[in-house]
């Protein structure tokens, strides 16, 4: 599989590339690639580390995996390829943009925007079967992406961590609170944001907030 991710991270995260069990997930995919349709594109499948370096990375969103329709998915958690409409979760998350910050509803649901800013759009499994969620679970993934936010945890200070849904609520037992920032609420997804779990959880302005106290810029979202 190839690893063209920025340099920083490529520095983080090279023992992992050299581990058996990467290994094995390298010959899954390989295999799962040829034989079936998968998303996102397999140069796309690492687009979360391309964007910024390790070192400049202000925020971690964490994702289940990868959108599995034709032409949605691009590498990064919740984010949509340019002029692919906005699937459910992605609709609600601009919708709280929207009375939080007071911002339109965007016409692009590419999310590269964010992660040009630092946000680190992560999904613990980096890879789907076409029209088979979760299809390319506990597989390997979850483990390298979990080591990802136990880097971030251990040799960064002041990232801030969105964790949305009980999934990604999971993942703070990776993360030391005492040098980190951890933000939760329920799921964008319109199970838990109709039931009161989502909306007016004031992630985007309570972030910009958190990023302004320890000198960083803020995100345009």
């Amino acid at each position: 599989m190839p690893v063209n991710i920025e340099e920083s991270w490529k520095q983080q995260l090279n023992q992992e590339f050299e581990l058996p069990y990467f290994a094995h997930l390298t010959e899954f995919i390989k295999k799962e690639y040829a034989e079936h349709t998968c998303y996102p594109k397999g140069g796309a499948i690492f687009a979360a580390f391309e964007h910024s370096s390790f070192n400049k990375t202000k925020v971690v969103i964490i994702g289940q995996d990868p959108y599995h329709g034709p032409n949605q998915a691009n590498g990064l958690c919740f984010s949509v390829k340019e002029g692919i409409p906005h699937p459910p979760s992605l609709m609600n998350i601009f919708k709280e943009i929207e009375t939080d910050l007071g911002k339109p509803y965007p016409k692009s649901g590419n999310l590269e925007r964010w992660a040009e800013q630092g946000v680190l759009l992560l999904n613990a499994t980096l890879t789907v079967r076409a029209q088979q969620a979760g299809s390319h679970q506990n597989k390997g993934w979850e483990t390298f992406t979990d080591a990802v936010i136990r880097k971030l945890s251990n040799n960064r200070e002041e990232v801030i961590f969105l964790l949305w849904g009980g999934f990604a609520k999971k993942k703070a037992a990776l993360i030391d609170p005492s040098k980190h920032h951890i933000l939760t609420s329920g799921h964008p997804s319109p199970l838990s944001a109709n039931r009161g779990y989502w909306f007016g959880n004031k992630h985007f302005s309570q972030t910009n907030e958190m990023l302004q106290k320890i000198g960083e810029k803020s995100i345009a979202w």
